[in-house]
């Protein structure tokens, strides 16, 4: 190790501050992005000009060290500014990778470098975070997004391999509703960047343990996946250990949601792992899942029903223990700007930036414990996610206090509420919005700062 290292290390471990983008590292970087345009193979057929990170698509898995400081370099080699989140860290605002909480843009051409520490640990992942507008081909429509975890410092590994999965969906053009709003319909889908038939299976041997980590990394759609012949026992929710694992036919993940599961390799024979709806599936979602020394014709069983719960992951909240969390109302509306056109999306009646002046915006107080009430008053549901931050889940719609299942990102059901907790521990302006590409271009976000 370098003096130089040992400086950057020794001085920027704590408080993980970028350094200027003209500064070169004495050694090579611990983890290196390069953006630039790539021409994605989906299928044969399906050829599709993107933008990726180091030249595939999901970007490279980084395994890392929970505490332990990397140095990161990212060079910008596409047409347009570019920013990478952290999605999942505790990385201050410089870092966390949202230039409305400050992190500079990476102009193109341009490089950037800082030391950060990555915490917590669990299945994370990053991926750009851009306007894209009405070109549905830029920020989260595109290639760039890719898979991260944290390694915990004390991992029993109670399997006996991983597989990373990445939903996608591709092709997206704005198609009017019977309401008059526009929306994103997509005609291409991928699992690791191939279609149904087109990317090699993944290869099991019978009594595996095999611990699948997926990530929605679609724009704007929620994914319901099954395993046919096989069931999920869910041990992690967006990287969190839940408090009950359970079993379930299905997993259901709304964008930038991710699941880890153990599936139990039992059944021989090959199978596929798709989307549960047909229309969907159709389109090319789905991954071979091949036992060795089997052949034959992969085979798809389907569901009868859509079954997703969070509840069944969560204790159930002691009755006598009152929250003592100060309260934060949020509620989410569109206002219609005519046929034709995008709506605008509305937190507490006003849209970003509008509703995030220290006027408009909660104020945060180190330490304290607070609830955000999120009162969904649109037709449409919300993936809500907030940075630099864990909450935990409290109260869904009208169901019994729940506790101990922690989330970055939850769904809010159209015309539902939903409860969440969390501490005021990571200070700087923090980013709360819906993962919904077109929602969040068009105003569904605001900024928490602390006092």
């Amino acid at each position: 190790m370098t003096r130089r290292r040992f400086t950057q290390l020794a001085g920027l471990a704590a408080g993980s501050l970028a350094l200027p983008g003209t500064v070169h590292a004495a050694t090579a970087p611990d983890i290196s992005l390069e953006i630039a345009p790539y021409l994605l193979e989906a299928s044969p057929k399906h050829h599709i000009k993107t933008v990726a990170y180091n030249g595939q698509v999901p970007g490279p898995l980084f395994r890392v060290r929970e505490g332990q400081p990397l140095s990161v370099e990212i060079r910008n080699r596409s047409a347009d500014p570019e920013v990478v989140h952290w999605h999942g860290l505790f990385l201050p605002p410089k870092i966390d990778g949202a230039m409305e909480e400050g992190t500079p843009m990476i102009a193109p051409g341009e490089t950037t470098q800082y030391i950060m520490t990555p915490e917590p640990s669990g299945f994370r992942w990053y991926h750009t975070h851009t306007f894209a507008g009405k070109n549905l081909t830029k920020a989260q429509y595109g290639g760039l997004h890719g898979f991260l975890l944290i390694e915990p410092r004390d991992n029993p590994a109670p399997y006996d391999r991983e597989v990373f999965l990445g939903l996608h969906d591709w092709r997206g053009q704005f198609l009017g509703s019977d309401d008059g709003y526009m929306n994103p319909v997509y005609d291409v889908t991928t699992i690791n960047g191939k279609m149904l038939g087109s990317g090699d299976p993944v290869k099991v041997k019978q009594g595996q343990r095999v611990m699948m980590h997926i990530l929605n990394s679609s724009p704007t759609e929620v994914h319901w996946i099954s395993l046919s012949g096989h069931s999920f026992q869910v041990i992690a929710l967006d990287g969190n250990a839940v408090p009950r694992p359970h079993s379930v036919p299905m997993l259901r993940l709304a964008p930038a949601e991710r699941v880890s599961a153990i599936v139990e390799m039992n059944n021989p024979g090959v199978w596929i792992l798709g989307e549960v709806r047909k229309h969907v599936q159709a389109t090319g979602m789905g991954i071979v899942i091949e036992y060795e020394n089997a052949s034959g014709k992969p085979t798809w069983t389907q569901p009868k029903e859509l079954v997703w719960d969070y509840r069944q992951f969560a204790n159930v909240a002691d009755a006598g223990a009152g929250s003592t969390a100060k309260t934060i109302e949020l509620t989410f509306d569109s206002k219609f700007q005519g046929h034709g056109n995008e709506e605008l999306w509305r937190i507490n009646g006003l849209s970003y930036p509008q509703n995030s002046t220290p006027e408009t915006s909660p104020l945060l107080h180190a330490g304290e414990r607070y609830r955000l009430v999120m009162i969904n008053k649109s037709m449409d549901d919300h993936p809500m996610h907030l940075h630099r931050h864990t909450f935990e889940v409290r109260r869904l719609e009208d169901g019994a206090e729940i506790a101990g299942l922690r989330k970055d990102v939850v769904l809010v059901h159209a015309g539902k509420t939903v409860e969440v907790e969390f501490v005021a521990d990571n200070p700087g302006k923090t980013l709360f919005h819906c993962h919904q590409q077109d929602h969040m271009d068009r105003g569904f976000m605001m900024v928490f700062d602390y006092a």
